[in-house]
């Protein structure tokens, strides 16, 4: 089997693209410069591994954003770095084909493929709300996830459950990690998730052997550590108090934050600000609209997405009041202070009186 750089060689991908590739990874996923380094030393050697991807209750949206690359970007690459061997949107095959090749596949790589899943799992009547081949999506996970070395939940559904358990989740939707509970998972959120973050997660496993670091909910830090708003171009204007009032008020040309309309981002950790989408072309604050919150739990059922967060919607004043607050509190302490020597110097003077006339 042919490594991974004598493959991209063949695809008409240069080492040069190969490094420069690297070196942005380790830079997204902030990590020192030697990083880049390891990744080219460690990918350009290993074997194209194998990749089984299970769709399952899903609407395809992070099929297509995956698939949204321009050769030779990070997505484009990654795609010629594994073996993607199972992906019902993407393969040739179907019907028996397509399981059998699936079967061919999770045989010969067992412990050692990546499973990834993309969408939940219903668990109403038996599973029988989605089933591939007469199998339920329950069923097959459990099969597939038993030979795995590493899971990767693709998309909001798969690591929260998301749309399909909306309430009243009439289906029984369930996330990935509601199942499978003895495999590392690294849930990668989203609705869809950014192309850029899939291929991190895939090319730090490929080259270190483990997930990358993970937060309380199982995403890599990397990627989801600081907020939307932490990020936000439009940040200043949120500081300042400005706030576009609708879609297409002045406000609103001039870039003015979009808080008031119902923009969840800062309570949304995900790297959309910094990432962006298409290429880096734009993201959805950037094209006019509020971050709709889609790589958190449960965010179908959060409240209204043009309804605002209960947060101080005047940052400028809040502060002006913490200001003057501490301005007031400064002045007392100033003058208690005051008061206390102006005490001590009445006592020291008192005794000194005192101690004159016991000497007269």
């Amino acid at each position: 089997m042919r490594d991974l750089l004598e493959h991209l060689a063949g695809q008409g991908v240069s080492r040069r693209a190969f490094l420069k590739y690297c070196a942005t990874l380790a830079s997204l996923m902030a990590l020192p410069p030697s990083a880049g380094q390891a990744f080219a030393a460690a990918l350009g050697k290993a074997p194209r591994p194998s990749v089984i991807w299970l769709p399952f209750q899903e609407c395809t949206g992070c099929t297509e954003s995956i698939t949204r690359s321009h050769s030779p970007s990070i997505e484009g690459m990654i795609f010629d770095m594994i073996s993607l061997d199972y992906q019902e949107t993407l393969m040739a095959a179907a019907g028996h084909q397509a399981e059998a090749a699936r079967h061919a596949a999770m045989e010969r790589n067992h412990g050692k493929y990546v499973l990834i899943v993309d969408g939940s799992v219903p668990l109403g009547l038996d599973g029988a709300y989605s089933c591939i081949g007469g199998r339920s999506n329950l069923e097959i996970l459990r099969e597939a996830a038993a030979g795995a070395a590493a899971i990767v939940a693709l998309g909001s559904c798969a690591a929260y459950g998301g749309l399909p358990r909306a309430k009243p989740n009439p289906t029984g939707a369930v996330a990935v990690s509601d199942i499978v509970r003895d495999k590392p998972i690294v849930n990668v959120p989203g609705c869809p998730p950014i192309p850029v973050v899939i291929t991190g997660v895939l090319a730090h496993y490929l080259t270190f052997g483990s997930l990358p670091e993970l937060d309380k909910l199982g995403r890599p830090r990397a990627f989801y550590g600081e907020t939307i708003h932490d990020r936000c171009y439009r940040r200043p204007f949120y500081d300042q108090g400005k706030f576009a009032k609708t879609f297409d008020d002045a406000g609103a040309r001039k870039g003015w934050c979009l808080f008031e309309l119902g923009c969840k981002g800062p309570v949304t950790y995900n790297a959309c600000a910094s990432v962006k989408w298409n290429d880096g072309t734009s993201w959805p604050v950037e094209s006019g609209h509020g971050c709709l919150g889609c790589s958190e739990p449960d965010f179908w059922d959060a409240g209204g997405f043009y309804k605002a967060l209960s947060m101080p919607a005047n940052p400028l004043k809040l502060a002006a009041g913490a200001a003057a607050a501490g301005a007031v509190a400064g002045v007392a302490v100033t003058i208690t202070n005051k008061a206390k020597k102006g005490a001590a110097k009445a006592a020291h003077e008192t005794t000194t009186l005192a101690d004159l006339e016991k000497e007269r």
